[in-house]
């Protein structure tokens, strides 16, 4: 069996006619966006909520990042983060709201908690939810209705899906880090090359990434169309997750463990599709284009009309962005940075960005913008002092949300912009209406602050 069969079936209540399987969830997280609908639902047939211990509530996608102390201004934003509030008083759902200081974006706080663990099932009612895969658990985005199926049942109707591995082997040169991995595999893929699929990530360049890395590669699996993506657990995984405030503590620690150990995929298991990668044939990337898979190595050029399959919508994403086939990106000025959302606002994350700009400026023409992942990230980084160094390099350093990753709270960038982002996603008005999103890593991104433009990092460091 995979890693990813024996989790999946372990989890199946009853087989349906058709295919349909009922599906048993471990663990359901929720935000402010995807669950007013869900418990208006319940409210409308009379049925409580069926386990609300298993459910965990923050308030991430639409909150500022300054003055978390004062009323939210933008309208909609404030009455969804209260209705949140009132939904979890109303049906006995623990919430880290404003203030609280577990309070941060939903695929942060759920492994920094230690309510992520291996082999469990996970849902929320975001794409991103694969991040939780990175712990050897089965964690995938869902709809409104679905949510409100979870609620109702601790259950959901699926269908299994298939079964893809990929390997990465090898070494990572410098400047090369988890995100380029993705970047790199979703341009060789595409964003429809796993769709359909559950990813296992295996090989020794994934097993060389800590936690934070192997929750990057994870959250960006969605963007190859995949259903989701997981990494087998190791010692890695087991030392990240000890200490933490649900993680099981002392013998019953022990035990888990024992039963994690368990969660491999057995040698003669077999996938229904594969692939191999080298890790020394991957460079610091970035995207040039309207979706994650249109991404490039930083010294290589963007293809022209003649090398690609759709060269119509090809052409389309190019003149949203300004941008012409055959062009290096290297030198493309940029307007705005943003180093945070729940692909890249770990502690690991700002600390490789702080530890580049040490002793440096931003360039005069470029807004920054810090944005940890949680309260606990921002405590941390204040701790160590990685706040002193972003604001004396003239970065904004600032509360805790989703921020600039989506266009659904303040931190906007202004149409015909251009912003290098550590975030997950580039279409069009991602980041506002307008806006044009360039994608990569918190070292290129720190890079680009600093020189006013896109560049090599591999010539900085």
């Amino acid at each position: 069996m995979t890693l990813f069969d024996k989790i999946w079936d372990a989890h199946v209540v009853k087989e349906l006619p058709g295919g349909m399987q009922v599906f048993y969830i471990d663990r359901h997280l929720i935000h402010e966006v995807t669950s007013p609908q869900a418990f208006a639902g319940l409210r409308k047939r009379g049925i409580p909520l069926l386990k609300p211990e298993q459910t965990i509530a923050t308030a991430d996608h639409n909150v500022p990042t300054k003055n978390q102390n004062l009323p939210i201004k933008e309208e909609l934003s404030r009455f969804q983060v209260d209705q949140l509030t009132k939904n979890c008083e109303e049906f006995g759902v623990e919430l880290y709201g404003l203030g609280h200081p577990n309070q941060g974006i939903v695929h942060v706080i759920g492994p920094e908690l230690g309510i992520t663990q291996p082999g469990m099932t996970m849902v929320c009612g975001d794409s991103h939810t694969s991040t939780h895969g990175a712990f050897g658990s089965i964690a995938f985005g869902i709809g409104t209705s679905q949510v409100e199926q979870v609620f109702a049942s601790q259950c959901i109707l699926q269908t299994k899906p298939k079964k893809m591995r990929i390997t990465v082997d090898g070494e990572l040169a410098k400047g090369v880090l988890a995100k380029d991995i993705i970047l790199y595999i979703i341009s060789k893929l595409s964003v429809s090359g796993a769709t359909g699929y559950f990813v296992e990530y295996a090989g020794s360049a994934i097993r060389s990434l800590s936690m934070e890395g192997r929750m990057t590669i994870c959250n960006m699996s969605i963007e190859m169309g995949a259903r989701g993506g997981l990494i087998a657990p190791d010692e890695t995984t087991f030392n990240y997750i000890k200490g933490r405030d649900f993680a099981p503590k002392g013998e019953a620690f022990d035990k888990a463990v024992e039963y994690w150990k368990s969660l491999a995929t057995d040698e003669d298991a077999v996938f229904d599709k594969e692939y191999h990668f080298e890790a020394a044939d991957i460079q610091p990337m970035v995207t040039y284009g309207t979706n994650p898979g249109m991404g490039v190595g930083v010294a290589e050029n963007i293809p022209s009309l003649e090398q690609v399959e759709s060269p119509a919508n090809f052409k389309k994403s190019l003149d949203y962005m300004g941008l012409s086939g055959k062009d290096s990106l290297q030198g493309q000025p940029i307007d705005y940075v943003f180093i945070g959302s729940c692909t890249n606002s770990r502690i690991e994350d700002l600390r490789i960005a702080a530890d580049f700009i040490k002793g440096k400026q931003k360039a005069e023409n470029v807004t920054v913008w810090v944005v940890p992942g949680s309260k606990q990230v921002e405590a941390r980084a204040i701790e160590e002092g990685l706040d002193k160094v972003f604001e004396a390099a003239g970065f904004d350093f600032r509360e805790p949300g989703c921020s600039a990753c989506l266009g659904m709270n303040e931190d906007k960038v202004p149409a015909g912009k251009y912003c290098i982002s550590t975030s997950n996603r580039n279409f069009e008005g991602r980041q506002g209406p307008g806006a044009r999103t360039i994608l990569a890593s918190p070292l290129m991104a720190a890079a680009a602050a600093v020189a006013g433009k896109i560049v090599d990092v591999r010539e900085q460091i």
